[in-house]
């Protein structure tokens, strides 16, 4: 894993409207690593993915991937770079069967190990459900669909927005499972979760956000749950 960042966020500021939902905050993702952003309802973790992924604008320098400062891009253009976001509730096609839904994801054509095989093998009931609509999968099956589409694109940056919420725990384990996987690939993870437990155990690094701030930050393994406990609800 390089010390390189290949994400680095600094001092964004995000906002809907007049309402200011981010203040200063900064963090970075290296090449290879998975970074879980925890923090209660409203905190600001959906808002910092739609910053990083062109949803929301951003001032130009603030947000800066591979090298190149990206706040001013359009969602498109920062998808031609390499990253993806699976977005809270999965936002798949409800027309579109799963591979469709999947060929879609692919239509960037960059390079790299992710196609529809692979993504089958990361996910196999997927290519036994490939010509089904996506409506007719259980939640845990769409919310595969919705990896494995962001990883059609072969993105050097997976942004997953809660990937576990609504799913029974054995579903997130299960999917949770793959990322390791997706990782060996050379794809580097950030995981918004309120699950904790099961971000602290499939990341090497945390950032906890509080009103839009980070409340705490660190390396995985070195974060003990009262401090966890204190950032989160801000006590």
């Amino acid at each position: 894993m390089s010390d390189r960042p290949l994400l680095a966020v600094q001092q964004l500021d995000a906002f809907y409207g007049d309402f200011q939902a981010l203040f200063g905050l900064s963090m970075e993702v290296r090449e290879g690593e998975a970074v879980a952003v925890i923090g209660a309802n409203g905190a600001g973790k959906s808002t910092l993915l739609k910053s990083i992924a062109g949803l929301l604008q951003a001032r130009t320098d603030a947000v800066t991937f591979d090298g190149t400062a990206i706040g001013g891009f359009p969602a498109h253009a920062v998808a031609a770079r390499g990253v993806a976001l699976v977005p809270e509730g999965r936002g798949l096609f409800p027309s579109l069967s799963v591979e469709e839904n999947l060929v879609i994801g692919g239509q960037l054509k960059r390079p790299g190990p992710w196609n529809l095989p692979s993504v089958y093998q990361l996910f196999p009931m997927l290519a036994e459900r490939r010509q089904l609509p996506s409506t007719a999968l259980s939640g845990g099956q769409q919310q595969m669909v919705a990896i494995a589409r962001g990883l059609m694109s072969n993105p050097k940056l997976l942004l997953c927005d809660e990937i576990s919420l609504g799913l029974a725990p054995i579903v997130v384990r299960d999917i949770y499972s793959r990322l390791p996987a997706i990782q060996k690939e050379g794809t580097s993870l950030v995981l918004v979760e309120q699950d904790v437990v099961q971000a602290l155990k499939a990341t090497q690094r945390v950032y906890c956000l509080q009103e839009g701030r980070v409340a705490l930050s660190g390396a995985a393994k070195d974060l003990t749950r009262e401090k966890i406990a204190a950032a989160y609800f801000g006590v």
